[in-house]
C-alpha cells in the first residue's frame, strides 16, 4: 500500500476526498446535495474541513475538475453576468446622480424666477397710475 500524497494526510482521508469527488463529480452524492462545493466535498467524504485543507493535490484537482465541468462552466458564465450586472448597476447610478444633479439646478432656477416673478407682480400693483380723462371738445395739448 503506498503512502498519501501529502505529509501529514493519512491515506485514508486522502482516499475519501478522491472517492467522494467522484461520486460528486458522477451526480452519486451520498451524504450531500451534490452540489460541486467544497464543502460538500469534506461532508461527502466525512472527514473535516482542515483535513481537506491539508489535502493541496486534492483540492488542486477539485479546482481543476470543477473548472472544466458544465456546472463550473456555467458558475462562470453567471460570474461574468453578475460583474457586467454590477457595472451596468453603477453606471445607472452614475447617471441618476447626475439627473438629479440637473433636476436639483432646475429647481433652483425654477425658485429664483418665481421670486422674480413675484417681484415684478408686488413692483406693477404699488406703481400708482393716473389717468387723466380727455374731453370732448378739447383739444390735447402737448
Amino acid at each position: 500500500m503506498t503512502g498519501p500524497s501529502q505529509p501529514g494526510l493519512s491515506h485514508k482521508a486522502e482516499q475519501a476526498l478522491r472517492e467522494a469527488m467522484e461520486r460528486l463529480f458522477t451526480g452519486q452524492p451520498v451524504r450531500t446535495d451534490g452540489k460541486l462545493t467544497k464543502q460538500n466535498l469534506w461532508r461527502e467524504a466525512g472527514v473535516s474541513r482542515a483535513t481537506m485543507n491539508h489535502a493541496t493535490a486534492v483540492l488542486a484537482d477539485w479546482d481543476n475538475r470543477v473548472s472544466q465541468s458544465t456546472a463550473g462552466k456555467h458558475d462562470e458564465k453567471q460570474a461574468t453576468e453578475i460583474a457586467r450586472l454590477c457595472r451596468r448597476l453603477s453606471n445607472n447610478r452614475h447617471e441618476r446622480q447626475r439627473l438629479q444633479d440637473e433636476v436639483d439646478a432646475a429647481a433652483t432656477v425654477i425658485a429664483a424666477l418665481l421670486a422674480e416673478n413675484a417681484a415684478l407682480r408686488d413692483q406693477l400693483t404699488k406703481r400708482s397710475a393716473v389717468v387723466v380723462p380727455l374731453y370732448r371738445g378739447q383739444a390735447v395739448r402737448e
